[in-house]
């Protein structure tokens, strides 16, 4: 299964992609986590991600898209991937095609999980985070159930942040669902409710899609 996740943040992509990924023995494979492994491995790569970051410039396309072909090198995604937060535009999302193309091992599915902003706001507006170990919890938790640290609100979780990263969302990642759609690989399911329900609803429509 070679699969990309798409959505708006707040959408839940973290968390099921971990379980699609288990579902299907594939990797989980997220720029965030590329990023974070070339920087700590000081690869060529990652330094020239490093230099811009300095600088706090947006690392541009094409150190990201050298990466993510990098990390499709490995041997565990000889069976398949799931990409997290990559592509971000239709550059990259053609950019990835032509990677794929050249190993002959195309894209079978670009899952999107589909939910309102308000209930994007409502969702991580009420998150609090620990300041201890990290954990995330929903609005109604006063202390950390496991190191019992004081939770706080992230900037990146205020109103006013979230609304402006569903704008930047709509300007420069949605149109990668027009061009998946295009494509003939978009699936689209809510992304609202049980995560184990969400999660079995996307198995079904891939299972579908792919049958």
């Amino acid at each position: 299964m070679r699969l990309i996740l798409v959505g708006p943040p707040g959408a839940g992509k973290g968390t099921q992609a971990v379980h699609l990924a288990a579902h299907y023995s594939i990797p989980h494979i997220s720029t965030g986590d590329i990023f974070r492994a070339n920087l700590k491995e000081g690869t060529p790569l990652g330094l020239q991600a490093k230099s811009y970051m300095d600088k706090g410039e947006l690392v541009p396309d094409s150190v990201t898209n050298a990466m993510v072909k990098d990390r499709l090198t490995h041997g565990d995604t000889a069976n398949g991937f799931l990409l997290d937060g990559f592509p971000r535009n239709v550059a990259q999302a053609e950019v990835l095609r032509a990677i794929l193309a050249e190993k002959k091992t195309p894209i079978e599915a670009a899952l999107e999980l589909s939910i309102d902003n308000a209930e994007i706001i409502k969702r991580l507006s009420g998150r609090r985070t620990c300041r201890g170990c990290g954990k995330v919890f929903p609005g109604q938790f006063e202390k950390c159930d496991a190191c019992g640290g004081e939770l706080y609100q992230r900037d990146d979780d205020k109103e006013e942040v979230i609304s402006r990263r569903l704008e930047v969302y709509a300007e420069q990642t949605a149109p990668i669902i027009a061009f998946y759609r295009q494509e003939g690989l978009l699936i689209t399911i809510p992304a609202v409710g049980d995560v184990a329900e969400i999660t079995a609803s996307a198995i079904r429509a891939l299972s579908q899609k792919l049958s």
